[in-house]
């Protein structure tokens, strides 16, 4: 294993710690329990949101902390959930008064610690709502899961319900509009390569040169089914058919696209991708109105990639073109 770490046990917090460093302008970072959260604390009157997850899925949560987006995310050891000793205080640290939406991703850990801290938030008088993001076409249960995945779409959903927060709208239509894009939102992924989490030291499962896995979770989770490396264009098709079909895409949509970089893949494959997802979706009539391609939602060095697509309604697109300013994510 040849990583730039120095204690296996201490990554995260000197990651958590450097992009506070890096992004002070943006962001706090809080430890004991660590959770980072907007500079400059909690924006009064405005709903709170807070998000989570394992870490090791950079910039996914703390790198969309900011203007128009998150107000705390909290980073759990490497590919396990944070603690609601956590989540708790960054729920706090959130709150303007206007009450608190947690985006959680559909991990049983996630779900189980995140209901906890918004008891805790709640007896400390804090309204709280949750969304579970559900995206993952590829399987219904999985290892960590029941039912499906929540993986890239979380970007959309954490973008969108943000700046309808900034914009002054009250918990329950934030919440509204973060159900309405879990609902018109679908992934699916592909592994090239396994990724290692440095205090395992071996990687997460294996592939040989010849294979790749259909389908695979953002933590190594078995996918539909191992492969013969194929082209790029057999591969994308494997993944944008089925999440088309599942969301029934076709007629006049209008939708999002995003291709998204696992951490080992360089850009000029993911617009390989991009350009055969794109032909795929105007072929079933489709109008591609908005787009991303890059690292949003990885699985540390994986070499793989994911493709998510939104169905966009007119105050979707508006909410997603709305200013942002990240340390991930800026317009």
């Amino acid at each position: 294993m040849k990583k730039l770490i120095n204690d296996p046990s201490r990554v995260v917090d000197e990651s958590v710690e450097g992009f506070g460093l890096a992004h002070a302008d943006l962001v706090a970072v809080h430890t004991d329990p660590i959770f980072v959260s907007r500079a400059g604390g909690a924006v009064q009157g405005k709903v709170g949101l807070v998000s989570g997850g394992g870490s090791g899925h950079e910039p996914l949560h703390a790198g969309f902390v900011g203007l128009g987006m998150l107000d705390a995310a909290v980073p759990g050891a490497m590919f396990t959930s944070p603690t609601p000793d956590a989540i708790a205080p960054a729920t706090v640290a959130a709150n303007g008064g206007a009450g608190v939406l947690h985006i959680v991703k559909n991990y049983t850990g996630d779900v189980l610690n995140f209901e906890t801290a918004a008891e805790l938030a709640d007896a400390d008088g804090i309204e709280v709502r949750s969304v579970i993001v559900n995206d993952d076409v590829a399987v219904e249960d999985s290892l960590y899961t029941a039912g499906r995945r929540g993986v890239a779409g979380t970007v959309m959903v954490e973008k969108i319900a943000g700046a309808a927060a900034e914009r002054g709208d009250d918990l329950a239509s934030v919440a509204e509009i973060a159900e309405r894009v879990n609902a018109n939102v679908r992934s699916m992924g592909v592994a090239l390569s396994a990724c290692t989490v440095p205090h395992a030291g071996t990687p997460s499962f294996e592939l040989t040169e010849a294979e790749i896995e259909i389908g695979i979770g953002i933590h190594g989770e078995p996918g539909r089914r191992r492969i013969p490396m194929a082209p790029a264009d057999e591969i994308t098709e494997m993944l944008t058919n089925p999440v088309m079909d599942d969301l029934g895409v076709g007629g006049s949509d209008q939708v999002l696209l995003l291709v998204n970089g696992m951490g080992g893949t360089p850009l000029s494959e993911l617009y390989v991708v991009y350009r055969t997802a794109r032909r795929l979706l105007e072929g079933r009539g489709a109008t591609v109105a908005r787009s991303l391609v890059g690292n949003y939602v990885t699985s540390l060095e994986m070499q793989g990639c994911s493709v998510t697509v939104l169905r966009l309604d007119d105050e979707m697109t508006a909410l997603w073109d709305a200013p942002v300013h990240t340390a991930a994510l800026r317009w």
